[in-house]
């Protein structure tokens, strides 16, 4: 069964969340960067039939790689621990579940906002946030997974 925060466990996992999607968004970042590099060296050793490669370099960038693929499963991890759910990275979009009227539904925060403000259906994504308001706070709740 899925944990389901109410708004204030939610909103005090803010600052974690702020570091860790910040980190897991950089990481990501630099791994696609380093994969790129890798990538276009390979095609261009396979398209020119061969050329002379700064061993150095290349390994650099494989540590690089390999430490930033590290770092960024280590920042989902620990988001995942939480027991949030990760719904766009690259945009630092997380989703809290909660119970609205005994329906599933989600909190949702985004990288850089300082508070958690909105609210969607399952199915309906980011699109269609709503505001929280008084009939949300009289009607969500969380609960731990048993």
């Amino acid at each position: 069964m899925a944990r389901y925060f109410n708004l204030d466990e939610a909103r005090n996992h803010i600052p974690t969340l702020e570091r860790t999607i910040a980190e897991a968004v950089a990481s990501k970042g630099l791994y696609e960067k380093t994969e790129h590099f890798q990538q276009a060296l390979a095609q261009r050793i396979m398209v020119m039939g061969g050329i002379l490669v700064d061993v150095e370099l290349v390994e650099r960038n494989k540590t690089l790689r390999e430490k930033s693929g590290e770092r960024l499963k280590s920042a989902l991890e620990e988001i995942q621990e939480i027991g949030c759910i990760i719904k766009d990275l690259d945009a630092g979009l997380v989703d809290f579940p909660t119970l609205l009227s005994g329906e599933e539904v989600y909190l949702c925060w985004r990288m850089g906002e300082t508070d958690i403000q909105f609210w969607h259906s399952v199915h309906e994504g980011f699109a269609g946030r709503k505001e929280i308001d008084e009939h949300f706070m009289a009607n969500h709740q969380g609960r731990e997974p048993n």
